[in-house]
């Protein structure tokens, strides 16, 4: 078993979280794993990025070459196609379709839709919307990594016992809400599938 995972987006989207959880999901998978970080300038509004190696074996390096990507999880529809060229061709694309704008220059959304519906194996996400529905806009990034789980490899109890680890101690609340979110991009990403 082996994945390699590109996640990306901007300050303070929840990038981070989302490679904890996976993290913790592997470990408690007994996978072996490495990660590595980029972030941009300012701590919000500047570019993250996260690789995330996952595998039953040793993982030599923590960087993932180009071509090499099985999957790309996006909270920003412009950043998930930044980093196209690392992705395998029958990799997949998991992302957010609501863009963070923030930049002067920001493509047109139109158009960014439609490069993504071009791309074979991808998954679309209003996450926004969806964490809004649950009352809180601050789990858009763990219902995106709910359509991201069927991809993943570890199972989607072990990304929720990675959601119950890394936020136990916020409060219950907090975790059954994301809990909660997770299911909702998992089930989402699931009907998905089987109609295409």
């Amino acid at each position: 078993m082996k994945t390699d995972i590109i996640l990306s987006g901007v300050g303070g989207q929840g990038i981070l979280s989302i490679a904890a959880v996976i993290a913790q999901a592997a470990l408690k998978e007994g996978l072996c794993m490495k990660q590595s970080e980029i972030h941009g300038m300012s701590q919000r509004g500047g570019d993250v990025q996260a690789n995330l190696r996952l595998s039953d074996k040793i993982v030599a390096s923590d960087l993932i070459p180009k071509g090499q990507a099985d999957l790309i999880i996006s909270l920003e529809p412009m950043e998930s196609l930044r980093y196209l060229e690392f992705l395998k061709k029958d990799g997949w694309i998991i992302t957010n379709s609501e863009p963070y704008v923030n930049i002067p220059d920001y493509p047109d959304r139109d158009k960014l839709m439609a490069e993504l519906e071009k791309l074979p194996n991808k998954v679309i996400l209003d996450a926004e919307t969806l964490a809004k529905k649950l009352g809180s806009p601050r789990v858009a990034n763990i219902a995106l990594l709910g359509a991201a789980t069927p991809f993943i490899g570890t199972g989607y109890e072990r990304i929720a016992d990675g959601i119950r680890t890394i936020f136990a101690h916020k409060s219950e609340e907090i975790v059954a809400l994301n809990l909660k979110a997770l299911k909702d991009g998992y089930d989402f990403a699931v009907k998905f599938r089987k109609q295409t």
